[in-house]
This record gives C-alpha cells, structure tokens and sequence, in this order.
C-alpha cells in the first residue's frame, strides 16, 4: 500500500518507507530537542520531507540525471559508520543494515534516490549567481561593521557575501520545489498514516 500517488508520473511511496523516515524523525527529535511533540506534527514533517524528495527524485529523472554504480558504491564506503579503522568494513556494513531491518538491495536503492535528488537539487543551487546591486549590499553591509584589521575586514567580507549567496540558493530551491509540486498532482493517504 502507498501513502500517495503523483498524476500521470505514478510515484508511490511505500508505507514502510513513511514509518522508517517517521521513526526516525521521532528519534531525533526525541534525542536531539528538547520538549514534548506531537504525533501530528512529526507525521506532516514526515510527509512534507518525503513529498519534497518524491518531487526532486522527478525533476531529476526530468533532467535526466542518473546515478552510476560506481558513484553509489564510493559514496556508501566513505560513510563513517560503516568503516572500521578509517576504511570501509563489510561485516560492519551488513551488521549495521541488519540491526536496522535492512537489506544491501533496500538501503542502496534509498541512497541512491538520495543521491539523485541531491544532484537535481545541486544543479538549481549552483544556478544561482549575485546580481551585482548583491554583491554591492553584501560589500556595504561589511562596511558597516568596521573592522581594524584587514584579514579580519577580508573574512567578513567574503563571510556576508557567502551568506547573501547561501539565502538566495535557498530561496531558489524553495521556489523550485514549490513550482514542481503544482505540476505534479499528489494525493496523500492520510488513513494510512
């Protein structure tokens, strides 16, 4: 059973998918911040993430993006937690995807979904440039904070230039998103929640 189907382009996400990703959403809350939460909440945070994703996963596959074996395969061994004195462990490997009721097939197939929207994701966000009335405000806002020293005066300037950047690549993902959501239909289950 699914938690929602997409329009034309069927997207269906398992409902176990929904409650690993729930679980462990729960979990970091849980450790991670402090106070109460509720089940509400987490579950439409939960649904909103994976929404997001389902959405990258299809632009990407609209741009015709793909992850290649190799790539899949670097990226899982340089994962610190499976590694056992700084290289990648197999046993620690197929230990770890076990005490959390995974198999190899499952867990390579959500890291390459992850890949691949991070890459849908990458290409909108280093699509972004500084306009130069940008690139002016970032430079007075350094100027206002008056700096003695010009290592520091140089830092804080490519600090606050970075930082305008960073906020408009965010923005530009977030309108992407949103722009991608309304030209893909999406019916949530909520019963099955």
């Amino acid at each position: 059973r699914s938690i929602w189907v997409t329009g034309v382009q069927t997207c269906a996400l398992p409902i176990y998918e929904f409650r690993r990703a729930y679980e462990n959403t729960y979990r970091f809350y849980k450790d991670k911040v402090p106070g109460e939460f509720k089940d509400e909440t987490i579950k439409q945070l939960v649904v909103d993430q994976l929404v997001d994703n389902r959405t990258w996963l299809i632009a990407a596959k609209n741009m015709g993006l793909t992850v290649a074996d190799d790539e899949l395969r670097e990226v899982i061994m340089q994962i610190s937690d499976f590694q056992k004195n700084g290289t990648f462990d197999p046993e620690v490997y197929q230990r770890l995807l076990s005490a959390n009721h995974l198999t190899p097939s499952i867990f390579e197939a959500m890291e390459a979904k992850e890949l691949l929207s991070n890459k849908a994701r990458m290409i909108i966000r280093d699509a972004v440039a500084l306009t130069p009335a940008e690139l002016a405000e970032a430079q007075a806002f350094t100027l206002r904070q008056t700096e003695s020293d010009p290592a520091k005066a140089a830092a804080a300037k490519d600090r606050a230039i970075q930082d305008v950047l960073f906020q408009k690549q965010q923005r530009a993902l977030t309108a992407y998103t949103e722009s991608l959501k309304t030209t893909v239909p999406i019916k949530i289950n909520r019963e099955l929640l």
